[in-house]
């Protein structure tokens, strides 16, 4: 199975010529699975600490439009998480698009927020009903982490006791930040006995500093960095093996019960 993740601009001026350079590398690569980051479509609501109704009906209609296009990548399954609003409360929900049959299926509603500079989630989305439940797709068994969920290791750990290979880290994470960030990917990894996989913003960050982009792919059993990206290589896809995944489970640590 081919993956690829990648970094992103968050500005929406940029994202165009972007989304067709990567479409292009997806094509190049025959990849069949590719990771977003967290929220891709829009700016970044959270940099602000006061909330606006009319900013987030943008970036929810925003998100409606551009993952209509999700096609245009030509991978079998595409992945990211987006702004949804079910009822009076906003959410920030992980999803999966399938080529066939060509449909977006919502898995999972970030938990953990944060509420600080820059990353005013809390102030702008509820909380998930913390349900950390895989999903099922044509390539690979998946499940989400998106970004400040991935410290909470005890569900890596849960979802690899469900047979996930592909845990997913869509995220909106500073470059000031980049060495602890993959150090809870390698960690995940290790944890779940699956792939970490997570693609990042780039570029200008607004008052918060830059983004951190280092998109990557960390393999299942004792949590090597297979490839991160970078400025100059913003698209990474890589042959994997999911036998490794599943062999993974029955070796330490994800042996020892609990």
């Amino acid at each position: 199975m081919r993956v690829t993740v990648c970094q992103l601009t968050n500005d929406a001026g940029a994202l165009e010529e972007e989304w067709a350079a990567l479409g292009e590398h997806v094509r190049s690569e025959l990849s069949d699975f590719v990771l977003l980051p967290e929220m891709p479509f829009y700016r970044w609501l959270a940099a602000s600490a006061d909330p606006q109704p009319a900013g987030w009906i943008e970036a929810v209609h925003a998100h409606e439009a551009w993952c209509r296009r999700l096609h245009q990548l030509d991978a079998l399954t595409v992945a990211a998480s987006r702004p949804v609003t079910d009822g009076d409360h906003n959410y920030n929900e992980g999803f999966v698009w399938e080529s066939k049959p060509g449909e977006l299926t919502a898995v999972h509603r970030k938990r953990y927020l944060p509420k600080e500079d820059g990353f005013w989630e809390a102030s702008w989305y509820s909380p998930g009903p913390g349900s950390f439940l895989p999903a099922g797709t044509a390539q690979a068994r998946v499940g989400f982490l998106i970004c400040s969920e991935l410290w909470f290791s005890r569900h890596a750990r849960d979802y690899g006791k469900q047979g996930v290979q592909l845990l997913l880290s869509p995220r909106a994470t500073l470059a000031s930040t980049t060495d602890k960030w993959i150090a809870g990917g390698r960690v995940a990894a290790v944890a779940s006995g699956a792939y970490s996989l997570s693609s990042n913003f780039a570029g200008d960050a607004g008052g918060a500093g830059t983004w951190g982009g280092a998109g990557w792919i960390i393999e299942p059993e004792e949590g090597d960095v297979l490839g991160v990206t970078s400025n100059e290589v913003p698209f990474l896809t890589l042959e994997i093996e999911l036998g490794l995944a599943d062999a993974a489970k029955s070796t330490y640590p994800r042996y020892i019960l609990d």
